[in-house]
């Protein structure tokens, strides 16, 4: 196969809504459903093939697939999301690699957001507004207080965001997100309005880890050269129809419809595609080609 159409998983978190099961066709009997795992080999949330197989076991059976680039990762190194925040997320920030591995046996987790759509007056959390001490930051939680030195900025459709380990950060209402990420579910949340989950209890917060590995400074500016973004664990770039590139041997090939319809050509298959759909093109798979009246996201190593 050359075009692997993928079925998500997803998860219902107490601040998710109903956009992604309205506005991107994902099937799910989940309320609310905040979460699609529409490119994911983790444990946690796996994306499956048709046949019901999972994308890793895909992966163990053709160990080329992801590419050469993907050699000098333990693990398959990138996870696509859809986020439906109907509600605020909690303050969180993820570690580095060094200190999830560490505390975690786990890879840490720097990431991206593209802003699918959002409500009128929208913003997100982004960092910190300025400089600020780790004894303030205790104070501000305790206070419920937090949110006042934050950096809130306010989105609109089509904003990027590049998010590495280590940036607080915040999700906040009527925003609809894809998420690239790094394979890992390490959060640690470090505020979360005092919230309650479905046992009657507050949630958890990881205040001492979250500490331990949040930047207390400013976001830095990114300029990725009219990519998206670019790291060493991916990169992401906007395409359109019509477009055509090539899946050389050194990365697989991720589109995530973002808006649209269209066709998906590659090795002899030709299939429709719309918004919301995931497909995986694996290394060595030869020129593609997005035709039609679409938006994608692709996603390389």
């Amino acid at each position: 196969m050359s075009i692997l159409k993928l079925i998500p998983s997803c998860k219902d978190y107490l601040w998710g809504g109903e956009k992604l099961r309205t506005d991107f066709g994902i099937q799910s009997d989940m309320n609310p459903l905040a979460e699609a795992w529409i490119l994911s080999c983790h444990p946690s949330g796996p994306s499956f093939l048709k046949n019901g197989e999972t994308l890793q076991q895909y992966i163990n059976e053709h160990p080329g697939c992801p590419g050469t680039n993907c050699n000098k990762f333990e693990k398959f190194p990138v996870l696509v999301k859809l986020i439906d925040a109907k509600d605020n997320l909690s303050i969180q920030v993820h570690p580095s690699d060094q200190y999830a591995l560490a505390n975690e046996g786990e890879y840490g987790k720097t990431e991206m957001w593209y802003v699918l759509d959002c409500e009128p007056g929208a913003h997100l959390y982004y960092g910190f507004s300025h400089e600020i001490s780790r004894e303030e930051i205790i104070s501000r939680i305790q206070d419920n207080t937090l949110t006042e030195v934050l950096n809130a900025v306010p989105v609109h459709k089509g904003d990027c965001f590049f998010i590495p380990s280590g940036t607080l950060h915040a999700i906040c209402k009527g925003i609809v997100i894809a998420e690239i990420q790094q394979n890992s579910n390490i959060t640690y949340r470090l505020y979360d309005y005092g919230r309650v989950g479905a046992d009657g209890k507050q949630r958890e917060l990881h205040i001492e880890k979250a500490l331990d590995v949040v930047n207390c400074m400013p976001p830095e500016k990114y300029d990725f050269g009219g990519k998206l973004a670019q790291c060493e664990y991916f990169t992401v770039s906007m395409i359109s129809g019509e477009f055509s590139n090539m899946v050389g041997k050194s990365s697989f090939v991720s589109l995530l419809i973002v808006d649209g319809e269209g066709t998906l050509n590659c090795g002899g298959e030709t299939i429709p595609v719309c918004k919301g759909g995931s497909f995986f093109l694996p290394a060595g798979s030869g020129e593609f080609r997005l035709n039609g009246h679409c938006q994608a996201l692709m996603t390389t190593i």
